[in-house]
């Protein structure tokens, strides 16, 4: 069975065993995708370890860690309609990339389609999936799932077009909540994004990893996109709101000292959104309020 319609792209940055399993498991698919990974300057033997262990892999090396941007570099080599992300601590199900095409190929105003995220090693499903599921915005009803203001990059296909149209992952987020800034784009575009039950994607979250950076550049980029695309109001409104609730340490001081000493770019390239993706992103906001799934800002 197999699928040319969709590509998967993994980025990585040492985490060797991690991707080696990973590559292992969409080896495995019945769908047979194209793989090409952006090996974002490890130092621990990976590519030589793809090279020896996948050669069919296509491997990128850019020589230094460009984060989220690894995958718009992928990208570019992208030659299917379709391209799916994952990291290199998750893999896709058998028959999930197909199941996206379908629906892709099924909805032409459809720009891209979320799976359900199962953790592993126990096989319990991640708690944002419930928030997924239940989202609260209005779709059309032609849309085959719940309608989403964002996606998660590591469990979600994509049009390959709409994404370059969009310009990708925005160079100066590198990492952490890196995706709120593409969807609203998406959407400014005129694209929908969904949930699909019936699609998973496994993740064993890796050990290799920092919190506290993560979660740092989390609250920055939330605040960059804050200002980047809502109006004067919702943008002092969530900032307000950020400001009472994240952690009182310094990850959350460096976090707002950054976003500060970005204004002057923050200006130049501020581009408000149309107001129907921000009315969508303000219902989003009571939700989120509300919810305990894992988030980069509390």
């Amino acid at each position: 069975m197999t699928d040319p319609r969709t590509t998967v792209v993994v980025i990585t940055h040492n985490r060797r065993p991690e991707l080696l399993r990973t590559l292992d498991r969409l080896a495995e698919l019945p769908e047979r995708p194209e793989v090409i990974v952006t090996d974002n300057g490890s130092t621990d033997g990976t590519a030589a370890a793809v090279a020896r262990h996948h050669p069919r892999v296509r491997l990128l090396r850019p020589g230094r860690n460009l984060g989220a941007v690894g995958r718009n570099l992928a990208v570019r080599r992208v030659r299917t309609p379709y391209v799916a992300f994952c990291d290199d601590d998750s893999w896709w199900a058998p028959g999930a990339l197909t199941g996206a095409a379908d629906l892709l190929d099924r909805h032409a105003a459809l720009g891209s389609v979320t799976a359900r995220i199962v953790v592993e090693p126990d096989g319990t499903e991640d708690p944002i999936v419930e928030e997924l599921r239940n989202s609260p915005l209005p779709a059309p009803r032609w849309l085959p799932g719940p309608a989403l203001g964002s996606f998660l990059a590591a469990a979600t296909v994509l049009r390959t077009d709409a994404f370059r149209r969009a310009g990708g992952f925005h160079p100066r987020l590198w990492l952490g909540g890196e995706e709120e800034l593409l969807a609203a784009d998406l959407a400014a575009d005129g694209w929908w994004l969904t949930y699909a039950e019936e699609l998973t994607i496994h993740h064993q979250p890796s050990a290799v990893r920092d919190p506290t950076r993560r979660r740092r550049d989390g609250i920055r980029n939330t605040l960059w996109f804050t200002w980047l695309r809502r109006p004067l109001r919702p943008a002092l409104r969530r900032t307000l709101h950020l400001a009472r609730t994240v952690p009182r340490d310094a990850a959350s001081l460096e976090a707002f000292a950054e976003a500060a000493g970005a204004l002057p770019w923050i200006l130049r390239e501020r581009r408000v959104l149309p107001p129907e993706v921000e009315r969508r992103l303000r219902l989003l906001e009571d939700s989120q309020r509300r919810s305990k799934a894992r988030r980069y800002t509390g």
